[in-house]
């Protein structure tokens, strides 16, 4: 998996890079250069003007080679370089003499400078990079809010001007359409409160040392293919449904048994053995007519769960879909937690049961699997000013619970006991619909009953799950994808991960 690093990282890879592969600096940039090329060629035919935005530093180097080698192929090609209180990098003066006179350019000293910007309908982002210290001042700051007051397609080189890799970002900042970032994502690129900024991202290859990311430490992981197909179980000729685990679903209540029915139809579809869902009275003839593939347990209550299943032998347990919070329900999940010791998956009202009882988060069996959305984590730890803090919440109440903490939403967060954090890279906003969740706990439960380990097990559903909504806003488009959907399309989705 990919591996997420702080931006004193990223300079420290480069310099490894250099002095290891070894490299000149420029040459490391023209390689750079050449990357981003390759992409804005395939992405943008040759009648789109382009223009270019360039601080004096590296990421302004960057810039002038992209201008060099996209004008070399037939684009229309602009050029602007702020002249503020930056100092020009040698590799800048480099790149900018290497522009010859092939490529005129206009400095831009005050904010008038920037009045052409509107003219072009793809604008660069080649101001500051990586490297940022401190929030954009000055000229800088108006040359990025004249940016971002144009209609053009905002590309940024890296990372969106004005935004720190690792921490938050305030003032001026680039909205980039699109982030071209090299080798390796940023951590900002994964938090809500940066969406507006970063764009689609874009990862391109520049060849930067394999030998220093392979030791090279770090708390934070991008989930790729290759890292779920690593991990998936793959049937054996001889093996029955007694191989493959029993699962327990406690889900529904009154007027909200959908919610049994889409996670135990996911349950299933992940490839579990065997599978009961205790309902509510009301539920059986529900859950039997819409999943005869699943067992039904009743509970003595005709509306809400209130009584556990005589045996609780279970090789996983998932609870919480439609489970409302009676009263009696409260004290049926403590009944829970107190006699089950393997790891649960908790989501839905089991976590608002939870954060309205917090004695019973020690109760909580170790590697369990917690799916909260913003607001159900917000009831468990509090609220959070920045989603950087968010980060941090959900990494100590890993550590603390020694639980996996999946903070859904895009780019799903999974917080795993020994403090690492891995993001999906899966999903669509067409899941962000009633049931999505639903759905995961079944996958969730399922794959936990079949021997997954808990962490695997979150990692490959939550990966699955996005997948599976991936495919489905492919064939349905995202407006129109329900949650029935996500399990209608899971079989495609483990079978374009080869299974």
């Amino acid at each position: 998996m990919l591996k997420i690093l702080s931006a004193q990282q990223i300079k420290e890879l480069d310099r490894y890079t250099i002095g290891h592969e070894p490299i000149a600096d420029i040459d490391l940039m023209e390689r750079a250069c050449h990357s981003f090329a390759g992409w804005l060629t395939n992405k943008f035919s040759r009648n789109k003007k382009i223009g270019i935005i360039c601080g004096t530093g590296n990421n302004g180097g960057d810039g002038l080679g992209i201008a060099r080698l996209i004008k070399e192929q037939g684009y229309s090609v602009s050029v602007w370089i702020i002249r503020g209180e930056m100092n020009e990098s040698e590799n800048f003066k480099i790149n900018l003499q290497r522009l010859g006179e092939q490529i005129p350019y206009t400095e831009i000293i005050e904010p008038s400078d920037c009045e052409s910007f509107k003219e072009y309908p793809v604008l660069i982002d080649a101001i500051f990079g990586s490297g940022l210290s401190r929030e954009p001042q000055e000229i800088y700051a108006q040359v990025i809010s004249y940016i971002n007051q144009t209609d053009s397609i905002h590309i940024a080189v890296d990372i969106p001007s004005g935004l720190f890799a690792d921490r938050p970002s305030s003032g001026e900042i680039v909205q980039a359409t699109h982030t071209v970032t090299f080798q390796t994502p940023k951590l900002s690129f994964f938090l809500p409160e940066n969406e507006k900024w970063v764009g689609e991202m874009h990862l391109v290859n520049i060849g930067l040392s394999q030998e220093y990311l392979n030791q090279v430490e770090t708390k934070n992981f991008y989930l790729e293919e290759i890292d779920i197909q690593k991990r998936l179980k793959h049937r054996r000729k001889f093996s029955h449904k007694g191989s493959y685990g029993h699962a327990l679903l406690i889900a529904g209540s009154y007027g909200k048994m959908g919610a049994s029915v889409l996670a135990s139809k996911a349950a299933l579809r992940s490839g579990v053995g065997l599978l009961t869902t205790h309902t509510p009275k009301s539920g059986n003839v529900i859950l039997q007519t819409a999943v005869p593939e699943a067992m039904n347990s009743a509970d003595e209550s005709d509306t809400v769960f209130t009584s556990l299943p005589e045996q609780l032998n279970y090789n996983s347990i998932g609870i919480g879909p439609g489970l409302g919070t009676d009263k009696k329900t409260a004290q049926a999940f403590a009944l829970l937690l107190k006699q089950y010791k393997n790891p649960l998956v908790i989501d839905a009202d089991a976590l608002n049961l939870l954060a309205q009882n917090k004695e019973l988060l020690p109760l909580i069996p170790e590697n369990s699997i917690l799916t909260p959305h913003s607001k159900e984590f917000e009831r468990l730890v509090g609220y959070w000013p920045t989603d950087f803090s968010k980060l941090s919440l959900g990494r100590t109440f890993s550590v603390k619970t020694k639980c996996i903490i999946v903070l859904k939403g895009a780019h799903t967060a999974i917080c795993s006991p020994d403090g690492n954090i891995y993001f999906n890279s899966t999903g669509n906003p067409g899941m962000a619909t009633g049931g999505s969740g639903d759905v995961l706990t079944g996958i969730l439960t399922g794959l936990l009953a079949q021997g997954y380990s808990s962490l695997d097990a979150a990692l490959v559903g939550v990966y699955l799950h996005g997948l599976a909504g991936d495919i489905s806003a492919n064939e349905l488009t995202m407006n129109t994808l329900i949650a029935s959907d996500l399990t209608s399309f899971l079989s495609k989705a483990f079978k374009k991960i080869g299974v």
